[in-house]
């Protein structure tokens, strides 16, 4: 009996041991992929996070144009085969790439002429690819009409990035101590905000706050939003033309690298690279 025991031991423990890992069925040649999150160089103030005018750096002061350039050698040394930036294709990058190669545009301090079109230049990559999406809820309010739906007013009522909870504060002293003022270089607070640590937490800022509105509307309102925008953008991303020998680089704001990280490391087409490890 004790015999027979033991055999069905060992041979459970073949089995265990002879199970592959997960990644072992997808060991498919795979694309890199280095997602580069970014302040906006030019502080739109746009999003829900506003930067106060004593906590912007001006990145043509020259101190800090030597941060960029700096920061500029440091995302080469990924060295990509193609760039993708938070741009419209109505912004017309590939355009503004050409001007950009006869001298123009040299004194914008939009990130996507400091780092996308400066790298592209010094790599002599003649193609931009813009990969701004609309979400789904831009596409059903133009379709069905934001005024006249009750549904989306409702949904959407009070969903305005100005909680007041304990948690909605302590992101508000988290964003503020992050700003570049903050760090020694642009490059090392580049380096914090790209870490992995700071993403999950980044992201976990749309899981406070509004998200709490009601049974369901503020979850309603990030997923038909703020996720769907970032599933489109990495859709975009996915149809640019490309195979396992290519090294995509990505520059957009910080938020959307806090999902596109997600989506990238679990895709089993792409091999996402730390923005750390660049060496």
């Amino acid at each position: 009996m004790k015999t027979f025991i033991y055999s069905l031991l060992v041979c459970f423990s073949t089995f265990i041991s002879a199970q592959k890992k997960p990644s072992e069925y997808f060991n498919n040649p795979k694309t890199k992929v280095l997602i580069v999150g970014s302040f906006h160089f030019d502080y739109p103030n746009l999003d829900a996070h506003k930067t106060e005018k004593s906590d912007q750096v001006d990145v043509l002061a020259p101190k800090t144009a030597k941060e960029v350039t700096e920061l500029v050698e440091y995302i080469k040394k990924f060295k990509p085969t193609k760039i993708a930036i938070e741009a419209w294709p109505k912004w017309n990058a590939n355009q503004k790439l050409k001007e950009y190669n006869e001298g123009k545009h040299r004194d914008k301090r939009d990130e996507r002429y400091q780092l996308a079109m400066r790298i592209a230049n010094e790599l002599r990559i003649n193609e931009l690819f813009s990969i701004d999406a609309a979400s789904v809820l831009d596409d059903l309010e133009k379709r069905y009409g934001k005024q006249d739906s009750a549904y989306f007013n409702g949904i959407s009522q009070d969903y305005d990035f100005q909680s007041n909870d304990a948690i909605s504060n302590q992101y508000t002293t988290f964003f503020k101590s992050s700003e570049p003022k903050n760090f020694k270089s642009i490059l090392e607070s580049f380096k914090y905000m790209n870490s992995k640590e700071f993403h999950q937490y980044e992201y976990g800022a749309y899981l406070t706050g509004d998200f709490k509105l009601r049974d369901h509307d503020g979850a309603d309102m990030l997923s038909l939003y703020w996720y769907n925008r970032n599933l489109r953008m990495f859709r975009n991303i996915q149809n640019i033309p490309h195979n396992n020998e290519d090294r995509i680089l990505v520059i957009a704001g910080n938020g959307h690298a806090s999902v596109l990280r997600q989506l990238f490391t679990s895709s089993p087409e792409f091999d996402y690279v730390e923005f750390n490890s660049l060496k």
